[in-house]
């Protein structure tokens, strides 16, 4: 009896061990799953921002042929031209002209700052904020004044002390993200003087509260201009604003000042530190660095030169060149057009010392040796790590703390422990998708890394249901950019189906994806996404189109100007909000031809003219004869047809 009982005891212990084990297995293998899914549509959402950066960068080029060629430039084109050199042709703007005449009525509920600001003004920012109470125009006036004035001071690399005993707090990209620089002041403190903090870059664009958390931290700054650093990433720049949103979050919020609140800021980026150096060891810039970069050339040029990244500096003549030298302290024959770019072509940076800070606040880090130019972005380099080791050992340097890329765990190491990447904003592509984190350095002390996720309902949800969300998201966005390039897309297929069957094997397909769109994707790991494949393996190539389409706003439009038209539409906004100096919104018939040529033009793209003659008559343009431009834009959209998957485990 007792060893019968013993036997059955044992073989149960062992079912139940084996069945925990298949339960194990089966749960790693489902979540690995899982992780792979969510990679892929990191790498999708990745992938895209860095096609639009491209996209912005590219962009520089249309700018600078108007700037090179202004005393060519048509009379009706001068209009953004005139924008383009606004800044550095007036002279700086009084503060009363500005403040002076803004008046902060008796029924204003919000924060009311005390200059000079105390550190009670913090805290009077932030519980106003966290009441989603807006700051008035005037306080952020005279909060954007005094912090250029003391920016002013600062050089371009501000140097921190931690020895004895104090330590620095770094963060990386907020982007507009209110809730993670709370929870990051929650978590590790208020600013003081023994709680020092460095802000890598990013402050603003793509969240919705990019003013609040400026305003914080140039509040901060202020109190404690020793203990508080703000370096400039490559989203301080007004032209980036145009595209990624802090522009349209400033004229939302400030509808009556917006304007001089955007003047004067596109000064204040200017005067930021490109940099900050700890106990001589670590160097902290927002990009990374080249085979060329110089640091005592950094450390020499004029920063506030550099007013937007995409404004690469004008070439001058050996002819222009002697004239400016002659004539830098008066006046310029050839009429006040050709004065103006004389006066904005002595204000520039050299093309090296423009490269320079380029590589600075553009390139990324990569494990390849050597230093290459960065495709994805457009603008910077990849580094490789004897590219590190080399900029690092020539300037005495231990270690490179940047920032620039999202990073799934809100860090990440890298060249052999010499460089990492902080990366600030948690939940960056969609909720879910990535942690935040900030790094804490002391003197002779290896970094701390603190990791972070502001959290929400969807946050809370089972990991499945975020993965799926994310990827319903990714591939939605990614279908919307094959939408932009059908035309395109299907020459390419249909130059590999030879048979005219209407299907090509995976690899042409892959091919033709990566050739058109430049995404660089795991084509073939994507593909059940996108098209459909029959049983030998083939590709229906048109199924890629089958569940979405541009909604037309005229039936009798052309496709390929369709399409044109909703692949530039950031673009051509852009230029449309440089041309709108009064911010109404409006455009006219001729502006609108006129911007179109302009486009046309640089950008090589081959739309007949008569096309956007038809286009232009069919608007639906007011008595005035203008038309709200944002609005004819939003009439090109993507229709989905297909849904949410649902969000039960696969």
């Amino acid at each position: 009896m007792g060893c019968g009982s013993s036997s059955i005891k044992i073989n149960s212990t062992e079912k139940a061990l084996k069945a925990a084990l298949i339960i194990q297995t089966w749960y790693r293998r489902y979540r690995a799953r899982l992780r792979v899914r969510q990679h892929y549509a990191l790498a999708i959402f990745q992938s895209i921002e860095y096609a639009d950066e491209q996209g912005q960068m590219q962009l520089s080029n249309f700018f600078s042929f108007m700037l090179e060629n202004y005393t060519k430039t048509p009379k009706e084109d001068s209009a953004l031209v005139s924008r383009l050199l606004e800044s550095t042709i007036q002279e700086n703007k009084a503060r009363q002209d500005y403040v002076g005449l803004i008046e902060v009525p008796d029924s204003y509920d919000g924060p009311r700052l005390q200059f000079p600001l105390t550190f009670t003004d913090i805290d009077l920012l932030l519980q106003a904020f966290k009441q989603q109470q807006t700051l008035h125009a005037h306080y952020v006036l005279e909060v954007l004044f005094e912090a250029r004035k003391v920016l002013k001071q600062m050089p371009n690399f501000t140097h921190i002390k931690t020895f004895p005993c104090k330590e620095v707090t770094i963060c990386g990209d907020l982007h507009g993200k209110l809730d993670d620089l709370l929870l990051i002041f929650y978590k590790n403190g208020l600013p003081s003087e023994n709680n020092l903090y460095v802000f890598n870059g990013d402050f603003v664009d793509r969240g919705n509260n990019s003013m609040e958390v400026l305003m914080i931290l140039l509040v901060s700054f202020l109190v404690y201009p020793t203990d508080v650093h703000l370096n400039r990433g490559n989203h301080e720049d007004f032209m980036m604003n145009l595209r990624y949103g802090f522009t349209r979050e400033v004229l939302h919020k400030y509808k009556l000042h917006g304007r001089k609140i955007l003047q004067i800021l596109e000064e204040v980026y200017t005067w930021l530190p490109i940099g900050t150096i700890i106990d001589d060891e670590i160097l902290i810039i927002h990009g990374g660095v080249s085979e060329s970069t110089d640091l005592n050339t950094l450390r020499c040029l004029q920063r506030n030169k550099m007013r937007s990244v995409l404004m690469p500096p004008m070439s001058i003549n050996r002819e222009h060149a002697i004239d400016l030298k002659r004539n830098k302290a008066g006046s310029i024959s050839g009429g006040p057009r050709k004065a103006e770019l004389d006066k904005s072509s002595l204000e520039q940076l050299t093309k090296q010392e423009w490269e320079q800070i380029v590589d600075l606040l553009w390139s990324d880090p990569k494990g390849r040796k050597g230093c290459y130019p960065n495709t994805s972005r457009g603008g910077g380099c990849y580094f490789g790590p004897d590219v590190t080791s080399k900029i690092l050992s020539r300037n005495q340097l231990k270690m490179l703390i940047r920032s620039h890329e999202c990073k799934p765990d809100g860090y990440e190491i890298c060249h052999d422990g010499k460089v990492i990447t902080v990366f600030s904003a948690s939940n960056y592509y969609e909720e879910g998708s990535n942690r935040g984190a900030y790094i804490r350095v002391g003197y002779g002390t290896s970094p701390q890394f603190f990791q972070y996720q502001v959290t929400s309902t969807s946050c809370l949800s089972p990991l499945h249901q975020r993965v799926n969300a994310m990827e319903f998201n990714a591939f939605k966005i990614l279908k919307e950019r094959m939408l932009s390039r059908k035309t395109d897309l299907i020459n390419a297929f249909q130059l590999r189906d030879y048979g005219r069957s209407g299907k090509i094997s995976l690899a042409q397909w892959a091919f033709s994806m990566e050739s058109i769109l430049g995404l660089n994707l795991p084509w073939r790991s994507l593909r059940s996404h996108l098209v459909n494949i029959d049983s030998d393996g083939n590709v229906d190539y048109m199924s890629s189109f089958q569940d979405v389409h541009i909604e037309k706003p005229v039936k009798e439009m052309k496709s390929s100007l369709i399409e044109t038209l909703y692949r530039y539409r950031s673009d051509l906004k852009i230029i449309f909000n440089v041309i709108d100096t009064d911010h109404s919104g409006m455009i006219s018939m001729d502006e609108f031809r006129t911007m179109w040529k302009l486009f046309n033009t640089h950008y090589n793209v081959h739309i007949d003219d008569s096309q956007i003659d038809e286009l232009a008559n069919t608007m639906d343009f007011n008595k005035d004869g203008s038309i709200d431009f944002n609005e004819f834009l939003k009439a090109f959209y993507v229709v989905h047809k297909y849904e949410k998957p649902d969000s039960h485990p696969d």
